[in-house]
């Protein structure tokens, strides 16, 4: 089968966009000049530098003018996990504290709590993962609680890439600043997804990542509010305010920012309430098809709009997409040498094994048409049906857990 963009006809339907999404052709457009005649390296002082230094100047207002932000808060990175780490270890070396404390919560991206672990390791850095109730939301008051006198970084996401739970994050930035301890919050998911606003949410440091709102993989952004001190995590020449050295990739940054403006646009225009009519659509009809198998995974709000995370009775979630290879989506399981683990988020909500691997994370996009939900519910829907082959019936509980992505 041939794989085409999932904005046009004659592929799989792509209901995977938690894990990627598609370059807007505008985007593509955008970026073009500044892969060909705008080559300049902005920090020049002649003729060539001058464009690549207006369109970089441009792409970093962009984005601050998506979240809220000053054009001089936001810091370009290569990626959301370089985001995460400058963020996490930025503020731990800076605080030049005698054992640190990080608080985090169990179901971060890996991103978050894998840097969390080398802070510990390397560091001597104490941290504490707070735990999340059925629907994976944290309890502010579990925050208030672990907070000390040695804290100093609280670090929770804004949505959750496998649930699509929005974490309450105003309630949680605000217990953290009434203890003089900056909030840090990962918005991979949420951002471009959901109006979100870095004032009003009382956030500090907050996450931006190109390719979850339709930019290249390759290009992201760390808001950093004014006056928060970091320690750089790549020492050089001084660019991104002496945060991040090196020369800046101009044709990734305006791929961003075009991003970011048409997310904004999308976001005005209600896009996300289409998006979410559409979701809500897959679910009926999958419930309808399946009576009394189909079990959401998480809170019913507040969740991003294009995530639908559903258990169904008797299948295992990774056998039913390969048999729809029409269908193009995930689990948010684990796979190790061909072992399929149980996701972390969903152990950590208090599903059992059986639920947890018969899981599928379905995430729309600015490209999902009715006609592309109706079509994956009924071949997931025939896939899982009582004839399917891929019903299960009885098998041991998996030997070990991992975690997944």
């Amino acid at each position: 089968m041939t794989l085409v963009h999932p904005g046009f006809d004659g592929g799989p339907v792509y209901l995977d966009h938690n894990a990627t999404t598609p370059v807007d052709p505008r985007v593509v457009e955008a970026m073009r000049p500044y892969l060909a005649e705008w080559f300049g390296n902005p920090s020049s002082a002649h003729a060539y530098a001058t464009e690549p230094g207006a369109a970089l100047a441009r792409a970093r207002r962009q984005v601050a003018e998506l979240i809220g932000a000053r054009a001089g808060e936001i810091v370009f990175t290569g990626s959301g996990s370089e985001a995460d780490n400058l963020a996490l270890r930025g503020a731990v070396l800076a605080a030049k504290a005698d054992r640190p404390h990080v608080i985090t919560q169990v179901t971060e991206h890996p991103a978050v709590l894998e840097t969390c672990r080398a802070l510990e390791r390397l560091h001597g850095v104490e941290v504490t993962c707070l735990p999340v109730d059925g629907d994976g939301l944290v309890a502010p008051v579990a925050l208030a609680a672990a907070l000390t006198e040695r804290t100093v970084l609280v670090s929770v996401m804004a949505a959750n890439n496998e649930t699509g739970a929005l974490q309450p994050i105003a309630d949680l930035a605000r217990i953290s600043r009434t203890h003089g301890v900056p909030f840090h919050c990962d918005a991979a998911q949420a951002v471009g997804k959901v109006p979100l606003d870095v004032r009003e949410l009382g956030v500090d440091l907050l996450t931006v990542v190109g390719h979850k709102m339709y930019a290249p993989k390759g290009i992201a952004a760390l808001y950093v509010r004014e006056g928060v001190a970091l320690e750089p995590l790549v020492y050089g020449g001084g660019q991104e305010r002496g945060l991040r050295a090196g020369t800046e990739n101009v044709a990734l940054a305006v791929a961003l920012g075009t991003a970011a403006e048409l997310a904004a646009q999308e976001l005005a225009a209600g896009g996300h309430a289409r998006i979410r009519d559409l979701r809500d659509r897959l679910h009926a009809q999958l419930t309808r098809a399946l009576p009394g198998r189909v079990h959401l995974n998480g809170p019913a709000e507040p969740r991003l709009p294009n995530t639908l995370n559903i258990s169904i009775d008797g299948i295992r979630g990774h056998e039913l997409l390969a048999a729809v290879p029409e269908v193009a989506s995930s689990t948010g399981s684990a796979c190790h040498s061909g072992d399929h683990m149980p996701s972390p988020v969903l152990q950590a909500m208090g599903l059992n094994d059986d639920r947890a691997l018969s899981a599928l994370r379905l995430s729309l996009g600015r490209w999902t048409t009715a006609e592309d939900v109706d079509s994956a519910a009924r071949l997931l829907a025939a896939a899982a049906g009582p004839r399917s082959p891929v019903r299960h019936r009885e098998s041991p509980s998996p030997r070990r857990t991992a975690r997944g992505e």
